[in-house]
């Protein structure tokens, strides 16, 4: 009786261990790695794979043909704070809490990120480069938002300077050996600067964290935010007649434009620089044997910006389309997305799937195996990533509280913009068909009132109040 007793504890431990052993692999192959590496005002025209003919951006490139690339992906805005904030919270600019780049603003505490999400469900979760959501000390600082580790700006105006003395390190402070020296108050708030002793550029502070970061966490299933701040300017710097470009050296464009002024040639070399790092984390994730557990998801935060004396128009960085960063047309809101998951996704494929920043959310709820919340204006992509058929959206919404006012909707293949929003209902309404105008060239607005009456349905309803970022006017 002894030995059939003890024959069956065993016989149920193996069993047991099996079990448990078939459960931590099916956890490991169904809570796969997540990398969102973020660009700061790059264009949809400014990598080779998307038509950038000046810029070399090879690493970026291999991305797209060993992934997938989109051609109708949108940021969450027109500008960095509310594109983030789009990012992380998984609501348009309608609905969420920070619309717009006002100075010292954050995340409330009943704000829920995607990083808590994913923290909740068990990942080991980072932030790497520029926040923008939240300063120290307020319910916005990332450790609040469901990061366990932080490196990089909280302000996106200390974000200008690539050179800085110092940056956050948690709760910390960690000292660089750069020196600058502060713009006036009346400036940025007194908080702007530009170096005056160069020596390490953050790119290569970020980039190196998160190269720790995947080699420390590469056995447990992990959330890195890698937010870079290339190819953005430091408009301090050009405020003060000097080069609003900061990079460590001139490299990685075509030749023809070493004619061009130094602050062309520091945007191009700023893209190139960019692209290498990517290359350098594909590395990374390759050299653990990761590679194929990991998502790797590279998009910008906005179009492409004409700032520290750029000129966009050089490397036509919206490519064909309308409008640079601060503007609802596609030029300012329509950005190059790249997704890379070997084994997953096939290579080379092209997604022409209408998506928008507010779809991250719950996409990467999707891949740690947790139900999306309801209150997400986002539809999950995995889908897509997978070539498996994919629910659509029945339209995208933007709203950018500043110069007057913008709205914009994208239903099916019309696109229908307000400018001077502040003046409500009497406020035309420009309609384009983007199947025949990519460009946004001719407004067909008098000719499709059926259509203008439906976006104008969608504006109303989809703006909600803010006392914080509103146009002067709330919709009824």
């Amino acid at each position: 009786m002894k030995i059939k007793l003890l024959i069956s504890i065993v016989a149920t431990y193996i069993c047991l261990s099996g079990c448990m052993s078939k459960n931590k692999q099916k956890t490991v192959s169904d809570r796969p790695n997540i990398i969102f590496i973020l660009a700061d005002d790059l264009g949809y025209g400014d990598l080779g794979c998307y038509g950038q003919e000046q810029i070399k951006t090879p690493f970026i490139d291999n991305l797209a043909r060993s992934g997938m690339r989109f051609t109708n992906h949108y940021a969450g805005s027109t500008v960095c704070a509310p594109s983030r904030c789009s990012l992380m919270t998984g609501k348009h600019t309608g609905k969420s809490k920070i619309r717009g780049n006002k100075y010292n603003f954050s995340l409330e505490s009943a704000d829920t990120t995607v990083a808590q999400i994913m923290q909740n469900a068990g990942y080991k979760t980072a932030i790497i480069g520029k926040w923008g959501l939240g300063d120290n000390g307020s319910a916005g600082q990332p450790s609040k938002k469901g990061f366990d580790y932080f490196v990089g700006y909280l302000d996106q105006i200390r974000a200008h300077n690539a050179y800085t003395d110092w940056l956050w390190k948690n709760s910390d402070t960690l000292k660089t050996n750069n020196k600058v020296k502060i713009i006036p108050e009346s400036y940025a708030k007194g908080i702007g600067s530009i170096a005056t002793e160069k020596n390490t550029h953050t790119q290569d502070i970020f980039t190196n964290e998160a190269l720790s970061f995947i080699e420390n966490n590469k056995t447990d299933p992990f959330f890195l935010y890698l937010s870079y701040t290339l190819p953005h300017a430091n408009n301090e710097a050009w405020y003060l007649n000097e080069i609003g470009m900061e990079v460590p050296e001139l490299m990685g464009y075509d030749t023809s434009l070493s004619e061009m002024k130094p602050v062309q040639q520091a945007f191009a070399a700023s893209v190139s620089y960019l692209d290498r790092d990517v290359g350098k984390i594909i590395s990374k994730l390759k050299e653990l044997g990761i590679d194929n557990n990991t998502l790797v998801i590279f998009a910008s935060d906005n179009g492409p910006h004409e700032e520290g004396g750029v000129d966009s128009k050089i490397f036509k960085s919206s490519g064909s389309l309308r409008g640079i960063k601060r503007d609802l047309y596609e030029g300012g809101i329509r950005v190059p997305m790249i997704a890379y998951w070997p084994g997953k996704i096939a290579q080379g494929s092209l997604s022409m799937h209408a998506s928008a920043f507010w779809d991250f959310l719950p996409t990467a709820c999707n891949i740690a195996g947790v139900e999306p919340p309801k209150w997400t204006d986002g539809i999950s992509y995995y889908n897509e990533l997978l070539g498996k058929p994919q629910k659509k959206h029945e339209f995208l919404y933007w709203e950018w509280s500043s110069e007057g006012g913008k709205q914009a909707v994208r239903l099916g293949n019309w696109k229908g913009v307000r400018l001077n929003a502040s003046k409500g209902s009497d406020a035309p309404i420009e309609l384009y068909n983007l199947s025949k105008d990519i460009g946004e060239l001719k407004n067909i607005a008098e000719e499709y009132p059926l259509e203008v009456s439906k976006i104008s349905e969608i504006m109303k309803r989809e703006h909600t109040y803010s006392k914080d970022f509103n146009f002067d006017y709330e919709i009824d």
